[in-house]
């Protein structure tokens, strides 16, 4: 007998009836959810599905103490599996736009119903830990939610868009990208731009701010994307100008892996990078091609919550803008729907794309937390690398996952105390395939061993494969205090390298 629930999730309407709102799931229905609606969908979900969710909420509630309301899927709910990609949904950052929050639930039912049923979901639930926040700002929903509707239907533009102090949270960040363009200028450090606990100490910040903050800190996620409305396009960092002008496109230095995870998004939605589509602004000023734009080429936001997760944690982030109405008719909904479904599957599938590995140390096992992994990508023809500005560093349980498109790189891990080691890799990514492994066993600089190397014939010829060792200065050739250090360092890690990779 044909499940009718399955196919009402993969079969668009034909139609929705007037107002009547329709109910593809068992325990959800398309309509506005209020907060205490939204947790019984979740709760619905998790009771569905025990055994792979988990309910939980971060640590800060709202200003009005209302929870910030999270579910995850995982084979292992609530716990972080070293070499299981994190990744994340944010809905409903501002307030009034609502269509990220009600697809989010929707797509809550969909992984919650659907895991025995489709390939994909029970392919991303066995590999990924999938965490999903429907509403960041629940304030401010539940003040756009009680204006009523203008004589054409439509909420007001902007109230609600704040939290409940007034605060827009897509501006309440710290700000990274001043540091960041002035380390890029003279060769700082390239993430990680401030100590954890001075950017959580940002004068200034929210409530709802601080509690994504510390989630980002708690769990390190790799893939994430943040649903807001008003809009029909992909957005991808940076957010914010370096020269503080109104736009100018900003490249990240992972440009291509970014424009790559945008139209991931852009091409499976039913609509965002169709040519002929209506723009929102009805004067094709922001009609974007494929669906995607840089996002401080569109306009600069200093404070993004998708800057700061880039600069300040592992995690790579994209802003989706999914339709012109911000608040629709709730019979609209289950439109928005049809139209975001493939692009949230296909969407999550890219947190599988690159390389990840664990990093230990060589001589106990023991993983080895930040370390950083750094990328350098293989020129055409195989003769030269380019180093990619931007290093990820390693989890406390030594895990690392590096997003990259197809092509060949040489890894490089550092990490003090310990001699760094490189080693070149393909990536070609492949759908429900997982990321190239890469693990990497770094050993142990001892500063406290009497390290001796032991005297050789130095008119020995090397066997074939043998690293050579220059030992002149044992020899006494040239004073060792006089000794290139770093071509010591060099020659020491061609040494050892042969040992451990």
């Amino acid at each position: 007998m044909v499940n009718i629930v399955y196919l009402l999730v993969f079969i668009p309407a034909i139609c929705y009836g007037g107002t009547q709102v329709s109910k593809p799931f068992s325990f959800f229905e398309f309509g506005n959810h209020d907060f205490h609606s939204l947790r019984r969908v979740l709760k619905a979900a998790h009771e569905n599905a025990p055994d792979i969710s988990k309910e939980y909420s971060l640590k800060k509630k709202s200003v009005n103490g209302l929870d910030l309301a999270v579910i995850e899927f995982s084979k292992n709910p609530g716990k972080h599996i070293p070499g299981v990609p994190e990744f994340k949904y944010v809905g409903n950052m501002h307030g009034n736009e609502v269509v990220g929050r009600e697809v989010l639930l929707a797509l809550v039912s969909l992984l919650s119903e659907n895991k025995d049923n489709d390939p994909r979901i029970s392919w991303l639930i066995e590999h990924t830990r999938i965490h999903i926040m429907p509403s960041m700002n629940p304030d401010g929903y539940e003040m756009a939610n009680g204006l009523k509707r203008d004589e054409n239907g439509n909420k007001h533009w902007l109230k609600g868009r704040a939290n409940a102090n007034n605060v827009d949270l897509n501006r309440n960040f710290p700000k990274l990208n001043a540091i960041a363009y002035e380390n890029e200028r003279t060769g700082g450090k390239n993430n990680h731009m401030e100590p954890y606990q001075v950017a959580l100490d940002t004068p200034g910040l929210q409530p709802e701010t601080k509690a994504v903050m510390i989630w980002l800190h708690e769990i390190p996620f790799v893939l994430s994307s943040n649903l807001h409305g008003g809009d029909l396009v992909a957005n991808y960092p940076y957010d914010a100008t370096k020269d503080k002008s109104a736009h100018h496109y900003t490249k990240t230095p992972d440009d291509e892996t970014f424009r790559f995870l945008a139209e991931s998004y852009s091409l499976y939605h039913t609509e965002m990078a169709k040519k002929n589509r209506t723009p929102c602004d009805m004067s094709g000023d922001d009609l974007f091609p494929e669906g995607i734009t840089n996002g401080a080429n569109w306009y600069s936001v200093p404070g993004g919550m998708q800057d700061y997760n880039l600069l300040e944690t592992n995690c790579f982030e994209i802003t989706l803008e999914l339709g012109c109405d911000k608040f629709p008719e709730p019979e609209k909904e289950e439109e928005y729907w049809h139209q975001n479904k493939e692009a949230l599957i296909n969407y999550m599938l890219q947190v599988h794309d690159g390389v990840k590995g664990i990093v230990t140390d060589a001589e106990t096992g023991e993983p080895i937390r930040n370390a950083s992994v750094k990328v350098y990508k293989v020129t055409s023809g195989g003769d030269d690398v380019k180093y990619i500005n931007h290093d990820i560093t390693t989890n406390k349980d030594g895990d690392y996952y590096r997003l990259l498109i197809d092509g060949k790189y040489k890894l490089e891990v550092v990490k003090e105390g310990y001699l760094p080691m490189e080693e070149f890799v393909e990536v070609q990514n492949k759908p429900m395939t997982e990321a190239v492994v890469r693990d990497f066993q770094l050993t142990p600089v001892n500063k406290n061993r009497d390290f001796q190397l032991t005297p050789v014939n130095k008119n020995m010829e090397p066997e074939d494969g043998d690293a050579v060792f220059d030992n002149r200065a044992y020899y006494g050739e040239y004073p060792a205090e006089e000794y290139d250090v770093d071509r010591l360092r060099e020659l020491i890690l061609r040494y050892f390298g042969r040992r451990y990779q």
